[in-house]
């Protein structure tokens, strides 16, 4: 089966089995265990920052940043479409109890002066804006780089008045490997960030978080509270240490097949990409087919392709590091061939 629903479905390496297997272990609710220190210190240190926290997922590692950049009763400005706004639950406000406040971006960046003008004023019949969200790379606009230049602009916003900035950045090695900018540049654009371990990294579970050591003392209570507190957690922790030595230079690879799926795609009659390929993304519109992105999903699988549901009719195609250029050549026969049934 050629899976190209997500790079959450990713294997651990053989490396990445050993090391958990070897991995040198203690209670890191204690902060006792060697493997989790070592795999914080490196992630802070990658990313610019004074120090870092192990969770459980990406959409804990946001959670928990709301939760401690913000109080109840406050707002936060995200786009739109972002990932903790649409498909997180609700979260933000169930646990944090903040009032999300959308602005509509393009593909995914917000306009500078839309966040600028959203900020509250000083007024009793407003919530004070407390925290400003961001996305790169950005998912639901498959998988786009949000400008260095739209980040450091909103940050100059937000710290002219007093407001966090949170980047959700579970794909950042992916916008940092195909823009060639450095994710210790990114991060020096936001006070908190939020990387997966378990996307195209290639770990099997995990993701961290960053900032100021006093913010990261107060995430680690609120992943406490939420049942985040791992005991011997360098079983897991080691294969993250392995995605990060070994794995983030190779993403160029899933942007390439990414681009030979979407050139594929923009081949066969029937279909139309949906987005500017960037990284390791691709939207395709069936419509043209006659299919529903559930029938032309159910023709795929049966003959050996899994993908996504991303809209009525659209479908999103996600490359990661178990998918050759042969499975992509498959994978693009196999859709020829579905588009002409019809």
């Amino acid at each position: 089966m050629i899976d190209l629903r997500s790079d959450t479905v990713t294997k651990p390496t053989d490396n990445m089995r050993k090391m958990a297997y070897s991995a040198e272990v203690g209670d890191d609710v204690y902060g006792e265990d060697p493997t989790v220190n070592l795999l914080e210190d490196t992630a802070a240190e990658m990313l610019g920052k004074e120090k870092a926290l192990f969770v459980t997922s990406g959409t804990q590692g946001n959670q928990i940043a709301a939760l401690t950049h913000c109080k109840p009763g406050e707002e936060v400005i995200l786009e739109a479409n972002s990932h903790i706004y649409l498909f997180e639950g609700a979260a933000i406000s169930a646990l944090s109890g903040v009032q999300p406040r959308p602005l509509q971006g393009t593909r995914g960046a917000m306009n500078t002066e839309d966040v600028r003008n959203a900020i509250r004023a000083d007024d009793i019949h407003f919530p004070e804006t407390s925290l400003i969200c961001l996305e790169n790379t950005h998912n639901l606009a498959g998988g786009a780089i949000l400008p260095l230049e739209n980040m450091q602009e909103i940050y100059q916003i937000a710290q002219e008045n007093q407001v966090a900035v949170h980047l959700d950045g579970a794909r950042l090695f992916n916008a940092s490997a195909a823009s060639g900018i450095s994710i210790k540049e990114y991060a020096k654009n936001v006070d908190t960030v939020q990387f997966c371990l378990s996307k195209g990294l290639g770990a099997p579970v995990g993701s961290i978080i960053a900032g100021t050591e006093e913010f990261i003392a107060k995430a680690r209570k609120w992943r406490k509270r939420l049942g985040g507190g791992m005991r011997q957690a360098g079983i897991i922790a080691a294969p993250g240490l392995v995605a990060l030595k070994e794995n983030a230079d190779r993403l160029v690879e899933d942007h390439k097949n990414a681009q030979t799926l979407a050139e594929g795609i923009a081949n066969i009659s029937g279909l139309k990409l949906e987005n500017t390929v960037e990284t390791n993304i691709v939207l395709a519109n069936v419509q043209e087919t006659g299919y529903t992105s559930d029938e032309f999903l159910d023709a795929l699988q049966k003959q050996g392709v899994l993908a996504s549901r991303f809209g009525t009719h659209t479908i999103r195609f996600v490359t990661h590091l178990d998918i050759t250029k042969e499975a992509i050549e498959q994978a693009v026969a196999v859709m020829t061939r579905v588009a002409r049934v019809q």
